[in-house]
């Protein structure tokens, strides 16, 4: 048993340490310049003391403690609205909401000539809130089936239909890295788009191009409406107090989840959920797809890079993309 405890001991101690370098190296608490000493020093120091001091019940209570420093460092660290932001990100979207009469300002509407070559443009848009009928899950892959970035769009009788991404807010000149995502290096950001703009970019200007999906999901339409209200109350209060994404538990799925749990009966958190390229299988087996055809061949049919290739430009992109796809099926 005393093996066993200092086994799990050893254990605990090295994810400590492992995650105090990591947010000593990644997170803004320090200036650029001196984290990679820290991080080391920090490292370095916790993997001398147990090879060389004599007690080691002392050296972890002294480990722990200087783990629960950092930690408290950690959380103490201020979200900002206020960066030198990409001109993707720059502005941030917000609702008002009169009755059923939602008006959300800066969507992105931006003309694309290639990924970074574009006239930024950010619009105003009015929607009824009694005619939304219809919710799609938009799957985007870019290294395999595991991973894919997953965004809902929000349809008002197949007329309209709103894009929601969520995503890092990244500043100039700043790349995206898994690892710093767990350690508040990027502010949360949703994404509210036309789909032109955010479909149109995965699919045909973005190199190397991505492979997009689009699924209908079926559901009652009461929840469909709760879910897009719960987005906008989250859009709004990172307008007014912002927030970190986190790689994990505040990313582009695992935020959907928790806005679906205003919902009952919504779906249980699984691997699906964090094999985010599997969410679509996932929702497939609990009867939120289509399940009139094999899954393989709604995935086949799902595939819009060739239909949005073609829409282009076309004031019915939304619709163009949608051609042959199953209808939704509402639960009235």
């Amino acid at each position: 048993m005393k093996i066993v405890a200092r086994v799990l001991m050893g254990l605990v101690i090295a994810a400590m340490t492992i995650w105090g370098a990591g947010m000593l190296y990644f997170s803004p608490l320090l200036a650029e310049s001196w984290r990679p000493f820290a991080a080391g020093a920090y490292a370095a120091l916790t993997l001398l003391a147990f090879l060389f001091l004599p007690r080691r019940g002392r050296t972890a209570i002294v480990a722990v403690i200087a783990f629960a420093v950092l930690v408290g460092l950690f959380f103490r660290i201020p979200a900002s609205n206020d960066r030198d932001w990409q001109p993707e990100v720059v502005n941030l979207p917000y609702a008002t909401i009169i009755g059923d009469v939602i008006t959300i300002h800066n969507i992105r509407h931006f003309n694309y000539r290639t990924e970074t070559d574009f006239d930024a443009r950010w619009e105003t848009r009015t929607y009824d809130l009694s005619k939304l009928d219809s919710v799609d899950l938009i799957a985007v892959y870019w290294a395999g089936k595991a991973i894919a970035h997953i965004m809902l769009s929000f349809g008002f009788e197949g007329k309209d239909f709103l894009a929601v991404s969520i995503e890092t807010r990244k500043e100039k000149d700043e790349s995206y890295s898994t690892l710093a995502g767990f350690f508040r290096q990027y502010e949360l950001y949703y994404v509210v788009a036309d789909e032109r703009d955010v479909v149109g970019v995965r699919t045909t200007y973005r190199q190397p191009q991505e492979d997009v999906y689009i699924y209908r999901v079926n559901g009652p339409l009461e929840n469909a409406r709760r879910i897009f209200l719960d987005y906008l109350r989250s859009m709004n209060e990172l307008h007014e107090r912002p927030s970190y994404y986190n790689t994990l538990t505040t990313n582009c799925t695992t935020s959907i989840l928790m806005h679906s749990r205003i919902n009952p009966q919504s779906p249980p958190l699984s691997w699906k959920v964090l094999l985010s390229g599997y969410v679509p299988d996932y929702l497939y087996e609990l009867g939120r797809l289509d399940t009139t055809k094999p899954f393989s061949e709604l995935e086949e049919l799902s595939h819009i890079n060739a239909r949005a290739h073609a829409a282009d430009k076309a004031p019915a992109f939304s619709q163009r993309i949608r051609e042959g796809l199953p209808k939704p099926a509402p639960l009235l």
